[in-house]
This record gives structure tokens, sequence and C-alpha cells, in this order.
């Protein structure tokens, strides 16, 4: 597959002090700079916008922010946590094609508590998705949360891929897998 773009997309943090990065003062955090970084160094286009107040993720403001960039068959798009779902119900809705879609620790169970969450992840997957993306693969760690087991388990089953689980990698945040680097990722997209 040549790679036109990638199109990398963070999670939803609890709150907004717990979504920034103490040094940078913004919430483009753990892996995904250093993956931004490597891909840019090796002569790949890569995007990694900042979506609008993602401890209260808000669909339509997701959508907005994604749909200022390219998409196109040969883009891979790389989402973690919630901005797996979000890329999901995406491309169910948009029927866009992509070359390959990376979800790294997908959740898709809502807080209960919280509305905004509710209203994000509560969407039926599109099964016809897979018939659209190149191939699809999903990370998950063998000390991931109960939640995140079950929402890999609700995007495998609706869209096939492999399943690659890393040990000792948690939620995939800097701080469950002690660096930033994520070399398996990276050699997914450029192996």
């Amino acid at each position: 597959m040549s790679i036109s773009n990638v199109l990398i997309l963070h999670g939803c943090p609890f709150d907004a002090e717990m979504a920034m990065d103490p040094q940078s003062r913004t919430y483009d955090k753990h892996w995904l700079p250093w993956l931004r970084d490597r891909l840019v160094s090796g002569g790949l286009k890569a995007v990694m916008p900042l979506m609008p107040s993602p401890w209260q993720p808000d669909y339509e403001k997701f959508k907005i922010e994604i749909e200022k960039n390219s998409v196109t068959p040969e883009t891979v798009l790389v989402g973690h946590s919630c901005g797996c779902a979000f890329f999901v119900r995406w491309l169910g809705e948009t029927k866009r094609q992509v070359g390959k879609l990376i979800l790294v620790a997908p959740w898709k169970i809502p807080d209960r508590s919280n509305l905004a969450s509710v209203a994000f992840y509560s969407y039926d997957i599109d099964r016809t998705i897979k018939d659209r993306v190149g191939e699809v693969v999903i990370f998950t760690s063998d000390n991931e949360e109960r939640d995140g087991k079950l929402s890999v388990r609700l995007f495998h089953d609706s869209l096939g891929g492999r399943i690659i689980e890393l040990p000792g990698r948690g939620h995939y945040t800097q701080g469950d897998m002690g660096t930033v680097e994520f070399p398996e990722l990276l050699r997914e997209i450029i192996p």
C-alpha cells in the first residue's frame, strides 16, 4: 500500500487538567508526538489535530476538526482510546475509504455519569467499514482495563482485523508504558 498521509487522533482524558502535558501545555502527549515526528522524519505527511475539549468529547466538533484534513484511500488513520471510537463512527457515517485503520487501546464504553461520554460512544458499529478499509490493526495489552478489553472485542467482532497484544502496556499512556516510544506501532505504518 502506498501511503499519502497519516492522521493521528488522541484520546479523551477525564478532565482538562489531566489532559494537559505540563511542558507543552497542550494535550498532544504520550507516544503520539513521537510517532508523528518519526513519520515526518521518514518523509511522510503526518498530522495530529487537537480536538476541542476532549474531556467532554463532542462528535460533531471532532468531525469538523478531522474534516480539515485530507483522507484518501492511501491514508492511515491511527486512533488512541476515544480517538478510535471517533474514527470508527466517522468511517461508518461518511463511508470513506482508507488504506489502514489502527486502533490503539480502543474504547467504546461510556461513563454513564457523563452525558457527553454517553452521546459520544453510543452508536452502532457499521460492519461494512471493513469493506472500505484495506487493513484493520488493534493494539491492546495484557493489563488493559476490563472495559478496554470489552471494547477490543466489540470493535474486533464488527471490523475483524489483527489484534496485537503487547505485555505491560496498560492503556498505552506514557505512565502505563514507561516511555513515549512505540516502535511496534511505527512498524505497522512503515514496515
